[in-house]
């Protein structure tokens, strides 16, 4: 039987983090193809430690049996509406392609909504890209509604 866990991520576990993000992405929308060469950028590791050092954020792995599997970052944000209430923002959900169609993914976004819940987050909200449509149909699974538009501006 196979041991899943989920915890945070190590620098170790970067490499795998951008080769799921990179698989998962909807190729055309906003993130070139992953060049294995890049894969020890100084960037990726300082932003790993901005993630890390910021107790509001957490990049999260699915570990099954010493192989990452699954990644997701949370995001908690303060804010004033609804009384002060917190937001709990999930992004970057990628499972390995090998992986998926088992459970795993609901399985993640159920932990990760009881950690925003832990967190004393009021709800939970994420963007998904519009091409995305089983990723929508997921989501919506999982109880989220899409409510709003999104819209990004490159800089």
């Amino acid at each position: 039987m196979s041991t899943l866990l989920f915890r945070d991520s190590t620098p170790d576990d970067i490499s795998t983090i951008l080769t799921l993000s990179h698989a998962g992405d909807a190729r055309g929308a906003d993130t070139p193809p992953l060049d294995p060469a890049t894969l020890t950028d100084p960037r990726y590791r300082a932003a790993f430690d901005d993630i890390a050092a910021d107790p509001n954020h957490r990049l999260i792995v699915a570990d099954r049996d010493g192989q990452v599997v699954g990644t997701l970052q949370i995001s908690i944000i303060p804010g004033l509406p609804r009384f002060g209430a917190r937001r709990g923002m999930l992004e970057n959900v990628h499972i390995r392609a090998d992986q998926r169609g088992n459970g795993l993914g609901s399985e993640m976004v159920t932990w990760a909504i009881e950690e925003c819940r832990r967190a004393g987050c009021s709800l939970v909200q994420l963007t998904s890209n519009k091409v995305r449509t089983d990723a929508h149909r997921f989501y919506r699974k999982l109880g989220f509604e899409a409510t709003h538009e999104g819209f990004k501006l490159y800089l």
